[in-house]
């Protein structure tokens, strides 16, 4: 087939071994490998089995792996926090909000959450996938469960790399800060209210477009929402590191 701009989603048929043998997963936290076999719980938080931080905004006890119904699940048993996690290269992403709990489906998947000022960002590799993502590239209006394609304004992008900086420039899975409001303007020397003015018109661009966690309102602290759209930002590819020379650019509309 020719490229017809879908990302096409295919079952994978494991062997009946392995389907009678439930693999193990692989959790990858900056460099350190974790085994988790079935009938294992695995925890993640400031006070788990793995711990990634002592950050005092982080839950004692965030996320959850384990194994049911046939298949690895992570499950988030926090009370404010949310995550995104990300597969096929951030073909696909789904949010992760508390109470919520999500299948893991794909041999590779990336979690991604923030706390604080800091970014943290987890791999999990599931031998036996159940789903693999093939090269075609899907538009879909069904939340935020698939990447779709949406035009920024050179600015507007500029913004967006501004705020995943740290996160673009790490190597491999690790923790990075989430600059400030006044520290990302700074970076790209504008003021305090062009830079509001501009990260109102993407998280709007993006809510439109099916993206949650980004809607202004009552108790919607900054902190989130811009953590929030340097997670999708990332995650779904949205911003790399092709995109850093765009922070030395100046005026570029």
């Amino acid at each position: 087939m020719g490229d017809t701009g879908e990302i096409q989603i295919d079952t994978v048929r494991p062997d009946e071994g392995a389907l009678r043998r439930p693999a193990p997963v692989k959790i990858d936290f900056a460099g350190e490998i974790f085994d988790v076999a079935p009938g294992e719980t695995f925890t993640i938080g400031r006070d788990a089995d793995l711990v990634v931080d002592e950050n005092p905004y982080l839950h004692r006890v965030f996320l959850e792996l384990s194994y049911a119904e046939g298949m690895w699940w992570v499950s988030n048993i926090g009370s404010r926090l949310s995550a995104t996690i990300s597969s096929a290269g951030g073909a696909v992403q789904s949010w992760l909000q508390p109470g919520a709990r999500l299948p893991v489906v794909f041999e590779d998947s990336v979690v991604v959450f923030t706390a604080g000022p800091t970014t943290y960002e987890l791999g999990v590799h599931a031998p036996a996938a159940l789903y693999a993502v093939s090269n075609q590239v899907q538009e879909s209006i069904s939340g935020d469960t698939t990447v779709m394609p949406v035009r920024f304004t050179p600015s507007q992008k500029q913004l967006i790399v501004a705020l995943a900086e740290p996160m673009l420039r790490r190597e491999g899975v690790s923790v990075s800060d989430l600059p400030s409001s006044a520290a990302a303007a700074e970076r790209l020397g504008w003021s305090m209210s062009k830079f509001n003015r501009k990260l109102d018109n993407v998280c709007d661009k993006l809510d439109r477009m099916g993206v949650q966690g980004l809607r202004g309102g009552p108790g919607k602290l900054a902190m989130n929402r811009r953590a929030r759209l340097v997670e999708y930002a990332v995650s779904s590819q949205l911003v790399g590191r092709v995109d850093l020379p765009l922070l030395d650019a100046g005026e570029v509309d």
